[in-house]
């Protein structure tokens, strides 16, 4: 797991469209979804419930989102210091 898959699994939660998402992270939609499927493979577990491009977290995606979130947060604070 890099910070760079827990930036796309972020960006994708957060804009619930994996278009949208990827525009914003400057990648194509197709390296978003492999990278949200690698990270799932690796966790063990679904995090998106997928409705065509729009997405939607799981349970298991909601809890994990609020963790993410605060290690990358965490992550910048660091970095700026």
């Amino acid at each position: 797991m890099t910070k760079e898959m827990l930036v796309c699994f972020r960006t994708a939660a957060e804009f619930e469209h994996m278009t949208k998402a990827a525009d914003k992270l400057y990648i194509t939609q197709s390296a978003l979804s492999k990278t949200i499927r690698a990270l799932e493979e690796e966790l063990e577990v679904e995090l998106f419930q997928r409705r065509g491009r729009n997405v939607e977290l799981t349970p298991a995606g909601e809890a994990f989102y609020r963790h993410v979130v605060r290690a990358l947060d965490e992550l910048e604070e660091g970095i700026g210091e």
